[in-house]
């Protein structure tokens, strides 16, 4: 049996178990993927200090996010198509993160429907929110997760327009998935995988049933496509901060004046995030960003890191940059797609454990104390 160590060895066996369309639709980016790419390059670049001769044998690695108690500074961020990846994913995903102790958050696009989630679990999961043209809806679904208890609403704000990733067409990505000759042929060799898909509870985006039904004649991917919004505004979160009761996370900022004015409108955290290299191509990596927000909004909200998250170490960095914890997107979807709910248990425990090896190392006790001082200027 294969030795699995790393995020690159769940990634190498989910490379092999999933269909192309749905793998490569996880693992790239847009346009020429240079944001995507200096995601990962600028985290590399950042060097740690090693420090020596402090007692290190008392860690703590637990974490305090958005008011909730964490084994560790790691979120599973909102991913759509979770349940394409593995049948069942956002379930699986789902029990992994209430095991480990750490939140979920579930995606407007996910298969699994947010009555289903929390059908299957027993701790209340977050709920990511994209405004849509259809206004009305999007305030049904904001209800649904009050309904299901989720604590804590992330809205979305990077993706007014969809970014052109230029592999999904090629590869014939559809929801549900479409058969093609070229597909079908790969799906015969993974055999796992059509099994599991198979025999989930959905193929189709489970949050959307009930809008897609209401038009007649409507797909659901054209039904997607043609509520992306290129009209949001400020105005739109400021009506969703006043319809959710609970807590409010803003994704997708990159500038300190959009930081600021997030936190003048009410949020209780934002996440650094350029939506993992797959909207804007040729912007910054947010690990270069993340410094500049953080002094932007002090200690006003809490700050969440999101971008090529595939360590421990990565997450050390985080921290070290001021940022309250990291969101994970495909570092779990690889464990999910080698080997199920497994999968991202087994992703969960690598990454802690690597976060745990990298603070001994640099002479750090416990997470909420890592700070600039553990990089080398």
């Amino acid at each position: 049996m294969q030795v699995i160590n790393s995020i690159a060895d769940l990634r190498e066996i989910a490379q092999r178990r999933v269909p192309r369309s749905i793998f490569e639709y996880v693992d790239r980016g847009s346009y020429d993927e240079i944001t995507l790419s200096r995601n990962r390059t600028d985290l590399e670049a950042l060097k740690f200090r090693q420090r020596v001769l402090i007692d290190v044998s008392r860690q703590s690695m637990a974490a305090t996010i958005l008011g909730g108690a964490s084994s560790m500074p790691l979120v599973i961020g909102p991913t759509g198509m979770m349940g394409l990846v593995h049948g069942n994913g956002e379930i699986h995903a789902a029990r992994a993160a209430e095991a480990f102790g750490i939140p979920f958050c579930l995606s407007t696009v996910s298969i699994c429907s947010i009555e289903d989630v929390r059908e299957a679990t027993r701790t209340p999961f977050w709920f990511q929110l994209y405004v849509m043209k259809d206004r009305g809806y999007t305030m049904e679904l904001v209800d649904r997760a009050e309904a299901a208890a989720c604590p804590v609403l992330m809205m979305t704000v990077d993706i007014p327009v969809s970014g052109l990733r230029r592999r999904d067409p090629k590869n014939g990505l559809a929801v549900p998935p479409r058969l093609t000759l070229r597909n079908a042929l790969d799906i015969c060799t993974k055999p796992r995988w059509a099994w599991s898909v198979a025999t989930g509870k959905r193929r189709e985006f489970g949050n959307l049933t009930a809008a897609v039904s209401r038009t007649t004649g409507t797909t659901f991917a054209q039904w997607l496509t043609s509520q992306f919004d290129a009209s949001v505004t400020w105005k739109d979160l400021e009506a969703i901060r006043a319809r959710w009761k609970g807590r409010l996370i803003v994704k997708g900022i990159m500038e300190p004046e959009d930081a600021r004015r997030v936190v003048a409108l009410g949020a209780d955290a934002l996440v650094v995030s350029n939506h993992g290299g797959r909207q804007l191509d040729s912007g910054a990596s947010t690990i270069s960003a993340l410094p500049g927000v953080v002094d932007a909004v002090g200690d006003r909200c809490e700050v969440l890191f999101d971008g090529g998250v595939r360590s421990g170490q990565d997450m050390l960095k985080a921290q070290a940059l001021g940022a309250r914890a990291s969101v994970t997107g495909r570092a779990f979807l690889y464990g999910l797609g080698a080997l199920g709910g497994e999968g991202v248990t087994l992703a969960l425990q690598i990454m802690s454990r690597e976060l745990q090896v990298s603070m001994a190392l640099t002479g750090c006790n416990d997470i909420r104390d890592a700070g600039r001082q553990l990089l080398t200027p």
